[in-house]
């Protein structure tokens, strides 16, 4: 972005600060910081250009592969991962597809490292044909990267801007990455949503179990759980926590996680809440669109005590609290998921009054 981190930062809060301008200043924790590059622990990575010469990062305005490999935005051992990734291309002949061509296999590459350095990959193809490759020449990838825990490959057979499909094949005995988490291990499938920075999820976890602890609330309900970041970092001794999310993959690592008092069920989120007891806190961690009208109509109208919102997009967290009136933003911290972007996390705690 051309600005010293910190500066950076302090715009951020800043802009949150004016957005939600109903929280007294005295609401406002510092905002958290983390590294400032060498952060991302996942790469979406395009493939381009041959079997013979690939290239893993963009699609240029033509249409054609431009190499980001060497970004300096992701974790040391996930861009040491890339090198080898790009020979296996070439290895099992992977022939990159050309969008403007509608030809080729290999869509993109998608990897994630864990906090303790361990790799998933994913190969998102076009159909099938080179599955026998892939899986003749894995030995070889294993050896090359001795951290690869979890290799699958997805099928992708549209031609659309669609990041995956909904076939995934799993090539390894293990399904899902271990991302631990402070005292928490999460179970992270391939179709499972992760916060992109480890260490600055970390840092929200511990604040929205902290705001909680605050409050000591006997039953808590997570909407869009994922994998149960929040939920089992808010569990605790005689406290119920329900998590909900759409996907069925990310609530089965999620229950493999749970302790006792945590439980995990897959559906949509307003149906799901709608249908259990009322909570005395409610945790949302919506996509970037939001909670949209009906359910934040719905926790307005519960009664619901407290809600922690969590979001990665500040006019959708605006305009759902402005939807939500009987709910009042008390405190809120913004945390820097997104180095050198002009994007953040921001959570806020509000209470009914």
């Amino acid at each position: 972005m051309g600005r010293e981190h910190a500066a950076q930062v302090n715009d951020k809060h800043d802009a949150a600060v004016a957005a939600l301008a109903d929280i007294p200043a005295d609401g406002w924790v510092a905002p958290f910081a983390g590294a400032e590059a060498g952060y991302r622990n996942r790469a979406k990575l395009v493939a381009g250009g041959s079997a013979e010469r690939p290239t893993l990062g963009i699609l240029g305005p033509d249409g054609q592969g431009v190499d980001l490999t060497g970004c300096g935005l992701y974790e040391p051992a996930l861009a040491a991962s890339f090198e080898a990734l790009a020979q296996f291309v070439t290895l099992a002949d992977l022939v990159p597809y050309d969008v403007p061509a509608r030809r080729g296999e290999l869509k993109y590459l998608l990897v994630t490292v864990s906090p303790d350095g361990e790799l998933m990959v994913r190969f998102v193809l076009r159909s099938t044909e080179a599955l026998a490759r892939i899986r003749k020449h894995l030995s070889w990838l294993h050896e090359a990267l001795g951290s690869l825990v979890v290799a699958s490959v997805n099928i992708q057979p549209a031609h659309a801007a669609v990041l995956e499909g909904s076939r995934e094949i799993v090539l390894t005995r293990a399904e899902a990455l271990t991302m631990q988490v402070g005292d928490v291990a999460l179970r992270l499938a391939p179709r499972s949503f992760f916060q992109t920075n480890s260490e600055v999820a970390g840092a929200l976890y511990r604040q929205a179990a902290t705001w909680a602890d605050d409050l000591s609330p006997a039953s808590v309900l997570d909407l869009y759980c994922g994998v149960g970041g929040f939920a089992l970092h808010l569990a605790a001794p005689g406290r119920q926590v329900t998590g909900i999310e759409v996907s069925a993959a990310a609530v089965a690592g999620a229950q493999q996680a749970a302790g006792p008092g945590v439980v995990f069920h897959a559906g949509d989120a307003l149906e799901l809440a709608q249908a259990g007891d009322l909570p005395d806190l409610v945790v949302v961690n919506p996509p970037r669109r939001g909670l949209g009208v009906d359910l934040a109509r719905w926790l307005d109208e519960s009664g619901v005590p407290h809600v922690l919102y969590s979001s990665c997009h500040l006019p959708s967290l605006v305009a759902d609290l402005a939807a939500m009136p009987g709910l009042r933003p008390v405190r809120a911290r913004v945390l820097d998921m997104f180095p050198q972007t002009t994007h953040a996390e921001v959570l806020v705690l509000a209470e009914r009054g």
